[in-house]
C-alpha cells in the first residue's frame, strides 16, 4: 500500500465497504449474511451495511422538509 500510496485500510473496514457495497448494488441480504458467516441477517445489516450517500442525501432532504421549508411533499418529490 505504501509502494502504491494508498492509505492503510484495516480489513475490518474493507469487509465492511465490500458488504456496503454489495448491498447498495442489490446483492439479497440472505447472500450477504452467508458470505460474511452470519446466522443473523439482522447481524450483518447492523454490523456492515451503512446507507449509501444517495440515501443520506435523501434523508437530508426530507429533515429540511421538516424544519426548513414546513413542505414536506416538497422535500419527497
Amino acid at each position: 500500500m505504501e509502494l502504491l500510496g494508498l492509505r492503510k485500510v484495516r480489513l475490518y473496514d474493507a469487509r465492511a465497504s465490500c458488504f456496503t457495497y454489495l448491498a447498495n448494488m442489490g446483492v439479497p441480504d440472505h447472500i450477504l449474511a452467508r458470505w460474511a458467516g452470519h446466522t443473523n441477517v439482522k447481524t450483518t445489516k447492523k454490523w456492515y451495511v451503512k446507507p449509501s450517500v444517495e440515501d443520506l442525501r435523501e434523508a437530508a432532504t426530507v429533515w429540511e422538509g421538516l424544519h426548513g421549508s414546513g413542505d414536506l411533499h416538497t422535500a419527497r418529490s
